[in-house]
């Protein structure tokens, strides 16, 4: 035990007689928290404690924690209000006993697919494709050969490639982690870099945190950094290439922007990406050793057997769907289900009517009464007739679009 005296000086009170102040002098006793070390010039140097961490030194010579801090990229935000970690007094009641600021970011990065209830069609082709991609990337570190990290469904639009995917997704209990083409472009030099990197991880973390299998799939991204024609190449679409080719080859080595550390290995991550024409896209990221590709056209079979499903709720047979498939050939499936959506015209066209018209609106459907209810939607039964007629009208939006060219017509007088 060390004797420390500590001096301070008290002002000087008006029943004192001296007026100058008084200096107080207390003793008091307690542990030898400062050593005190002569340094090679014999001056005394004063450290908190021969064990203390707060003055330790890396390899480099630089400060150990601070160093240690920068890498780990963490913030306070992520911890949040959560009982256990601060106390009990702060976290409070009204936003639960486990309460995070960030929980509902959370909630909004990875994907789950409760909402798709019913009986699917998955294409058995489709199916073999994605499954091998994810179970070869997850046994990569088993198998003798180069594993492509991503693969690249691609194909015309409204094929269902999205769909199909997520049904998958949904059969082998992954939890993905879904970004589209528009997330692919910024402001900001080298965010959308950082987001891919920054979500691969987060697919990372829910494969070591939750034990669930997860991927990271990027949707439409030749929309995002293809080529087409004199478009401009930004550099966020050079960033964005780079920063999946360098993933493709160092699948477990990701940086958001701290210090390498030998420790951060990241779980390999399979990536999943959607297009309708991989040939914009830079030629080097979609080789063979980084790229897998599977063209995705699906056949007559696999379009009546997922229309079917689609109609199965109607009452709508299979010698029926045979009928509308052939009756419209060579149209992608979003053309088939468009067809049922069209019918329900005439039906919510009525029931605008039974709410009071289209000058009722606003107020019946923003500003009712708490106890005033709308009346019931009744929708349309389904018949090969309506489905046909609802066909035949988009077939001729269809041609019209094709046919007429407005803009030629805006046009026609520039270079008179």
């Amino acid at each position: 035990m060390a004797l420390v005296r500590l001096h301070f000086k008290a002002p000087a009170l008006t029943n004192f007689s001296s007026k100058r102040s008084s200096i107080i002098t207390l003793s008091v006793s307690c542990s030898k928290a400062i050593t005190e070390e002569d340094d090679a010039n014999g001056r005394d140097v004063k450290r908190l404690s021969r064990q203390s961490s707060w003055e330790a030194k890396d390899s480099e010579g630089r400060d150990y924690l601070y160093r240690l801090g920068k890498e780990a990229d963490n913030m306070n935000i992520a911890v949040g209000a959560r009982a256990g970690v601060v106390d009990d007094v702060f976290t409070g009641n009204f936003l639960g006993r486990d309460s995070d600021i960030v929980f509902d970011y959370r909630q909004k990065v990875t994907r789950s697919f409760d909402y798709l209830q019913g009986d699917y069609y998955i294409a058995p082709v489709f199916l073999d494709k994605v499954v091998c991609h994810i179970v070869k990337n997850y046994i990569a570190h088993l198998l003798n050969i180069r594993v492509p990290l991503i693969l690249g469904v691609w194909g015309g639009k409204g094929q269902g490639k999205t769909f199909q995917t997520e049904l998958i997704f949904q059969a082998m209990g992954i939890e993905p982690v879904i970004m589209s083409a528009g997330e692919l472009e910024s402001e900001r030099a080298g965010q959308p870099g950082k987001l891919i990197r920054e979500r691969y991880r987060t697919a990372s973390q829910v494969v070591q945190n939750q034990g669930k299998m997860s991927c990271l799939m990027i949707n439409d991204i030749d929309a995002g950094i293809g080529r087409f024609g004199n478009t401009q190449v930004t550099v966020n679409n050079q960033i964005v290439v780079g920063t999946l080719m360098n993933l493709s080859d160092n699948p477990t080595r990701v940086s958001v922007g701290q210090d390498w550390r030998e420790s951060d290995v990241t779980n390999r991550i399979p990536i999943i990406v959607t297009g309708n024409d991989l040939s914009t896209i830079y030629a080097p990221l979609i080789r063979d050793g980084r790229m897998e590709k599977f063209y995705w056209q699906p056949n007559h079979d696999d379009i009546v057997n997922i229309v079917l499903r689609m109609y199965e709720k109607d009452g709508i047979s299979g010698d029926d769907v045979i009928t509308i498939v052939n009756t419209f050939p060579n149209q992608a499936l979003d053309f088939y289900g468009a067809l049922r959506s069209r019918t329900y015209d005439r039906s919510i066209s009525k029931w605008v009517d039974d709410i009071g018209g289209v000058e009722n609106l606003g107020s019946k459907l923003l500003k009712r009464k708490k106890n005033e209810t709308l009346p019931v939607f009744t929708p349309p039964k389904q018949t090969v007739e309506a489905l046909l007629e609802s066909g035949y009208s988009l077939l001729r939006e269809q041609q019209l679009i094709m046919e007429t060219k407005l803009s030629k017509e805006y046009m026609k007088n520039i270079d008179d």
